[in-house]
């Protein structure tokens, strides 16, 4: 039986979706590396008799073009098609067929209704206008987003806007949030390498204490969090690796940390750069140590244009499958590259709750199927919405 939150049966049906959502679950493809997911996706939509284009976004990237029964304006809708290198834990029928790969951020859910969206729409093109389905590779960490955009993305297929959206834990089924600014942190990793003297661990005065250094270093970095930055702006600095020694009885020569470092203000994303750059400099010399440290911005902050966010507030409010659509919620400090193309290009990024399931990123998590009829929905009252004048 459908979920109560489902909307009634359209096409493509609810086993459908499924079918093609729990397919993709058993396949799951990292970054750059999803030529069997580019491959289905390429065959339903070719099925469903889309213009459709290969071999973007570093070769694995699809974008399926459907025009409408009338002249109009053009916009894009973007789904994610990576899986992430993680060891799966559930042991449910469909789960991941390869060791140490699993869709536990729900980019198999999110192509599914995309796909979905895309073959009902191409059945029924009743909209003015045009839209450009983006299934873009390598959301996790690599950039596929920025790859896509540097390929040329926006001049092969201009648009006026594009929009995308994410399942979220916790919100529950039925529920959506939009919103008008910040919607997703930058999100900047850095590697540490501290090089000192090694010695045996009996006379450390003989040598140089890179551990002792890089666990001040640890937790004095946090200062430029908790006593720099101010109150309101939001900020994380993570260190999330530390590699040094091993032997019980040698203080070892270097010592290597990575980490992370996340806010919405650029202003202050280039000065936390800056300050954890003058702290770790400061310490090393302190201690006598060498350093190296890389640095490098990955993705900027995701951030919605109020006009476009607000088309897609009015949109979820007249479904009638969705119960509540949050406007308040705070901002989430993870990251997403559809960033770079809401800097190239306007629109709105949203949640679509996925109710109590496990969190994103964890060996237990999976995309729940009830939404799955709902971001079909979605993405077709959005397109239907939009694409009736010239105003998108």
């Amino acid at each position: 039986m459908e979920d109560a939150m489902t909307p009634p049966a359209t096409y493509p049906d609810v086993a459908t979706l499924r079918q093609w959502r729990h397919d993709f679950h058993r396949h799951p493809e990292i970054a750059f590396e999803e030529r069997r997911t580019s491959a289905q996706i390429i065959e339903i939509l070719r099925a469903h008799e889309l213009e459709v284009t290969t071999g973007l976004g570093g070769g694995t990237g699809v974008v399926a073009t459907l025009s409408g029964n009338r002249p109009g304006p053009t916009i894009g809708l973007r789904a994610d098609i990576d899986a992430l290198p993680i060891e799966e834990t559930n042991t449910f029928e469909h789960r991941s067929t390869i060791a140490g790969r699993m869709h536990a951020c729900g980019h198999d859910g999110h192509t599914t209704m995309l796909l979905g969206a895309a073959c009902a729409l191409a059945r029924a093109p009743d909209f003015a206008g045009r839209v450009h389905f983006i299934f873009q590779p390598a959301e996790e960490s690599e950039g596929g987003g920025r790859v896509m955009v540097e390929e040329g993305l926006f001049e092969r297929f201009p648009m006026e806007a594009v929009y995308g959206l994410h399942n979220w834990p916790g919100l529950p089924v039925g529920e959506a949030a939009v919103h008008d600014g910040p919607v997703m942190a930058a999100f900047d990793v850095f590697t540490l390498t501290l090089t000192g003297r090694g010695c045996h661990a009996a006379m450390p005065h003989l040598g140089s204490d890179t551990i002792l250094a890089a666990c001040q270093l640890a937790t004095q970095l946090q200062g430029v969090i908790s006593r720099e930055t101010p109150a309101h702006q939001s900020a994380v600095l993570s260190i999330t690796q530390f590699h040094a020694g091993d032997a019980f009885n040698v203080l070892p020569a270097s010592v290597e940390l990575r980490g992370t470092v996340r806010c919405f203000d650029p202003v202050l994303k280039a000065r936390l750069e800056k300050r954890l750059n003058e702290a770790i400099q400061a310490l090393a010399q302190f201690h006598g140590l060498e350093v190296e440290f890389d640095y490098q911005a990955r993705y900027p902050a995701t951030v919605n244009s109020p006009e476009h966010a607000a088309h897609c507030a009015r949109v979820l409010e007249e479904m009638p499958a969705i119960s509540r659509v949050h406007r308040d919620l705070p901002p989430s400090m993870g990251s997403e590259d559809f960033a770079f193309m809401l800097e190239h290009c306007p629109g709105a990024y949203i949640w679509l709750g996925n109710g109590d399931s496990a969190a994103l990123h964890n060996p237990a998590y999976d995309f729940n199927d009830a939404i799955a009829p709902l971001g079909v929905a979605y993405w077709q009252a959005l397109v239907r919405g939009l694409l009736t004048t010239a105003d998108t």
